[in-house]
């Protein structure tokens, strides 16, 4: 039985429609390339490859082997350079998880995923306080999610305007008179069904979800932008965004994925301050790419998902109890 859904943060319609699940597919799926660490700039020994590296974690000098992490210049910017003109200032930075080639966000252990997102934390600090009106992070996992390098890595883009899906999250809490993040949280459980992990931090499926098993991510104490979240709860987000992108893999083998933050307006000087924010979380989405947007969301604007949510739910927690 199909049923439209609205979501609370975002505003997006969603048609679930879980029939369409057992649709006959006879359309072959592209084979995917090989993975190969022949020549890979982000690798180790190859660090001569790109662009001077900004910061590190880990040992040795800059641009050499040692490192734990490291962060580079894009080579191909979305935003940025000397060239850049109206609304196109700003910086976009890589973010080389770990010198494993195969290490992604899923196989990190609980050490290297908090100074992951430390790192990331720290660069959307640094680019608020140069006075960008929004830090982006994010991460593409494989090429059906947007990846051209299979090393896998996050990026980090700072802009100098507030793009439409925060100002509309900002009007939707000011509308609502309340923390919509957290409303759709509490909404997920117990009797929503749609709660995937509740410690240390909150992981749900969102009563709209988009796609399936999409889950979203927060803690208590996370704040409205990510770049002012206390160790404690961005430790929290680290450890269950990698928990839950490890069950997603469980249930569903190597597939691509996004990991999207979505943060609030940066309060840096000529932008909005922290003391005209309405209350709010900065959250994760997690999202495997096993669906495609077809002609009947691009002519509707209206998404359709074949999962329901709460049976998502159900069947991450099950993976989450086998990965860990």
């Amino acid at each position: 039985m199909s049923e439209l859904r609205d979501d609370l943060v975002t505003g997006r319609k969603v048609l679930l429609a879980p029939g369409r699940a057992s649709r006959p597919h006879t359309v072959a799926s592209p084979a995917a390339g090989p993975s190969t660490v022949e020549g890979c700039p982000f690798c180790p020994g190859n660090e001569h490859e790109t662009p001077p590296e900004r910061c590190r974690t880990g040992p040795g000098a800059p641009d050499t082997p040692g490192w734990h992490i490291r962060v580079v210049p894009n080579l191909y910017p979305i935003v940025g350079g000397s060239d850049a003109g109206p609304g196109g200032r700003g910086a976009h930075e890589v973010v080389i998880l770990d010198p494993d080639h195969s290490c992604d966000l899923a196989r990190l252990d609980d050490r290297g995923v908090q100074e992951l997102f430390t790192v990331l934390r720290d660069r959307a600090r640094v680019h608020a306080a140069d006075g960008f009106a929004h830090v982006q992070v994010l991460v593409n996992q494989g090429r059906a999610a947007g990846a051209s390098i299979a090393h896998p890595h996050a990026q980090v883009l700072a802009i100098e305007f507030v793009p439409p899906a925060a100002r509309d999250t900002l009007a939707r809490f000011a509308a609502a008179r309340t923390d919509v993040v957290a409303a759709d949280w509490e909404a997920s459980g117990p009797q929503g069904g749609r709660v995937v992990d509740t410690a240390p931090a909150w992981a749900w499926c969102p009563w709209a979800a988009a796609s399936p098993y999409e889950t979203r991510i927060t803690a208590p104490d996370a704040g409205p932008r990510v770049e002012d979240t206390p160790d404690h709860a961005l430790a929290a987000v680290a450890r269950v965004t990698r928990d839950v992108v490890a069950g997603i893999g469980q249930l569903l083998g190597d597939v691509a994925y996004n990991v999207v933050l979505h943060n609030g307006p940066a309060a840096a000087p000529g932008h909005e301050s922290a003391s005209t924010d309405p209350p709010g979380h900065w959250y994760v989405t997690v999202v495997p790419r096993i669906s495609t947007v077809a002609g009947f969301e691009m002519g509707t604007g209206v998404l359709v998902n074949t999962l329901t949510p709460a049976d998502a739910a159900e069947r991450l927690r099950d993976g989450l109890a086998e990965s860990a």
